[in-house]
């Protein structure tokens, strides 16, 4: 972002009031994407007018327009001639996961193929494994509005892992609603085994992937493995979101033995 002109300042920061609470709280704080937006928002509000903030990921029209990448993925299935049995997502606003499973999940309700639609998650941010279904804020501050959704608590603060994309305390509204209408399952994970899935992927397929894309790589391992030892066949599809060339010390840290669970 510096390349491009850009300044960037990471957050907890003392640049704004959310930012400092955060920091007298605990000045060693490693803040989290819920942190990260009542900053973001209050520098915009701040701003005279001059910026705009667009909140994503958690919010329900971005996992719709999220739904190209499903879309996209019903034609690849068309021209392999296959249906996934199985739709996998790493999970943690919602998005990624919600971009993939969504339009497999709407042919189902429109009476198509079934699914079974696996949301992945860090086991230390499990949000729709152990998160409470209820009214909270989607940023630290309360600055937001309140969103029916899984959360561990707006003022939540995960461990620092390095799928940081994943370190939110809520759910988009629409994948919380599948999961508790049992259209989904949830499952989490925790990052050393993680870690793990994406090097046996890089090492195989040719390309790193990115620590939140790893988490839907394990999940897809798993299922396979589970296969092979039942002896089913199974379609399995899952989303590598990202390749992890901006994350190299993500895994220089994992070889060296430094990531904990």
């Amino acid at each position: 972002m510096e390349t491009f002109g850009a300044s960037v300042t990471a957050s907890p920061s003392e640049l704004t009031e959310a930012g400092r609470a955060a920091l007298a709280a605990d000045p060693d704080s490693p803040g989290s994407l819920g942190l990260a937006i009542s900053e973001a928002v209050e520098a915009a509000l701040g701003s005279g007018g001059t910026a705009k903030y667009a909140l994503g990921s958690v919010l329900n029209h971005v996992l719709l327009h999220q739904t190209i990448i499903g879309q996209e993925a019903q034609l690849q299935m068309e021209l392999a001639e296959d249906y996934p049995d199985i739709v996998i997502g790493a999970a943690g606003g919602g998005s990624n996961f919600g971009g993939l499973a969504l339009p497999f999940l709407g042919e189902q309700l429109r009476g198509g193929r079934s699914v079974r639609a696996v949301a992945v998650e860090p086991a230390s941010c499990p949000t729709l494994t152990e998160g409470k279904y209820d009214y909270d804020f989607g940023d630290t501050a309360g600055m937001t509005p309140l969103t029916k959704m899984h959360t561990l608590g707006h003022d939540f603060v995960p461990p620092s892992i390095h799928a940081g994309g994943l370190r939110y305390h809520g759910m988009s509204p629409i994948i919380s609603a599948l999961k508790e209408l049992d259209f989904l399952e949830a499952r989490a994970v925790p990052q050393t085994a993680c870690f793990e899935a994406g090097v046996t992927f890089a090492r195989s397929e040719g390309i790193v992937p990115a620590p939140e894309s790893t988490h839907a790589v394990r999940a897809a391992i798993d299922e396979a493995l589970a296969c092979k030892e039942s002896g089913e066949e199974k379609s399995i599809l899952f989303s590598l979101s990202g390749h992890g060339h901006f994350d190299m010390q993500a895994y220089i840290d994992y070889f060296a033995g430094k990531l904990k669970d």
